[in-house]
């Protein structure tokens, strides 16, 4: 089954010999591999690029180990490439596997990392280089700095729902129940039945992403990621922050660590790219709120498999696929709050009033978005309108929920949309 990732197909092929390096980052498992060198493979043969102008070194994989020593990587590259008629394309997957080198001309100097070898053999104009990496920190906080201006993050995200759906078909309900449950890893799609896939998710956090943090980040207390995973994955949508998670994990699990180790492990996840971080904004008052905050998971399969696929709150599993269906997108996503003053058992009282999402888009357009699962109740239904009727300006306002079955204005010019069509199409943002 070959899956369609044509946002991010795109973007690869608009990016060709632009001079930089392509940084292709994700969490471990959602398709990066697959992206590069299956599909945007594929349209590179289809174009006239000849196989073995292709490049490929998998730092991964046990065939490939020597090149996890960035010198040996240059020096390979280039005594393929350099001085050569043609154009080459250079593509390295799971760069944060190389190592650093004692620098052979000057031992006890900094040592030698794959930026170098990437900026040396950014020097080639026959060569065009595309890498891939799975920790965020290591690799698209660096870009700009480590690559001096010449490299570019392309984000991998797991299936949307939309790319889900066009790979399997049937029935959109069904689909999106599957999608709710087994999320869109997209290994899961080639597992064939309910078993094999809960196994499969369970096995991605306690095989892959737990060991190769630990692994990487030298984790002195291990015992307390699992557990922490845990509490991230039930709070989703909810909001928090790293005290009340910690106080959490003292009163359930009875840790005596320091509350410093617990941020420190939270971050070392964010750049595992497993959760997201989304912020709260102040409307009214245009600023950012430093506490608390929302964490989101970057699958909600790999959510639901890190709880044993116990607890499955509808409302808050759609507001987290919404959230990574807005970062998919391209949308620079926060958390609104409201403030405003209203009139409660005869006195006034200061409300504050949460917006799920304002999604910002490239142009600054932006929309303001409730989620719902189910409105069954004209209180529900003005419940979810108040938010957005205290925001005083001109851009769409949104309520995406699972109970419509067709796109109509409210009287206050309210779009209300149904939860599926919202995710199959990508017009109602535009």
């Amino acid at each position: 089954m070959e899956i369609k990732r044509d946002r991010y197909l795109q973007q690869l092929i608009d990016s060709q010999w632009d001079g930089q390096a392509k940084v292709i980052t994700g969490i471990r498992r959602c398709g990066k591999s697959f992206l590069l060198h299956t599909l945007f493979r594929k349209y590179l043969l289809s174009n006239g690029v000849d196989e073995s102008h292709i490049l490929t070194y998998r730092l991964d994989l046990a065939k490939d180990l020597r090149y996890r020593n960035p010198m040996t990587l240059a020096f390979a590259v280039r005594e393929k490439v350099e001085g050569k008629p043609g154009q080459y394309y250079l593509f390295v997957d799971e760069i944060q596997m190389s190592r650093k080198i004692p620098d052979p001309y000057d031992p006890d100097g900094e040592k030698i990392t794959f930026y170098d070898t990437l900026n040396d053999l950014l020097t080639l104009d026959n060569l065009d280089i595309y890498v891939t990496g799975s920790n965020s920190k290591m690799l698209a906080s660096d870009i700009l700095t480590e690559f001096r201006g010449r490299g570019h993050e392309i984000r991998l995200h797991p299936l949307t729902f939309d790319e889900l759906y066009s790979a399997i078909g049937g029935d959109r309900n069904e689909a999106f129940d599957q999608y709710m449950f087994y999320g869109g890893m997209p290994v899961v799609l080639q597992r064939k039945n309910d078993t094999a896939k809960m196994a499969y998710l369970k096995s991605l956090f306690s095989e892959v992403y737990v060991k190769d943090i630990i692994q990487r980040k030298r984790i002195q207390h291990p015992e307390l990621l699992e557990p922490l995973i845990d509490v991230l994955s039930s709070a989703i949508g909810s909001l928090s922050n790293p005290t009340n998670i910690y106080n959490t994990m003292v009163s359930v699990n009875h840790i005596k660590e320091s509350q410093n180790m617990i941020t420190q492990y939270i971050d070392h996840l964010k750049d595992a790219f497993l959760f997201a971080e989304c912020k709260q904004y102040d409307v009214k008052g245009k600023e950012y709120i430093k506490q608390p905050l929302k964490y989101y998971s970057e699958d909600i399969g790999l959510r639901n498999a890190r709880l044993g696929f116990r607890q499955q709150e509808a409302t808050h599993i759609v507001e987290n696929i919404v959230h990574n269906e807005l970062v998919a997108r391209g949308f620079s996503v926060d958390v609104g709050v409201v403030k405003s003053t209203e009139m409660k058992n005869g006195k006034k009282d200061d409300i504050s009033r949460e917006i799920d999402f304002i999604s910002t888009g490239g142009n600054g357009k932006k929309f303001y978005i409730q989620t719902a699962y189910m409105m069954p109740t004209p209180e529900k239904e003005q419940s979810e309108r108040k938010s957005l009727l205290l925001v005083r300006n001109a851009f769409p306002k949104i309520i995406v929920q699972r109970d419509t079955v067709r796109r109509w204005y409210d009287d206050d010019g309210i779009l209300h949309v149904n939860l599926i069509d919202f995710l199959l199409d990508e017009s109602i943002l535009q």
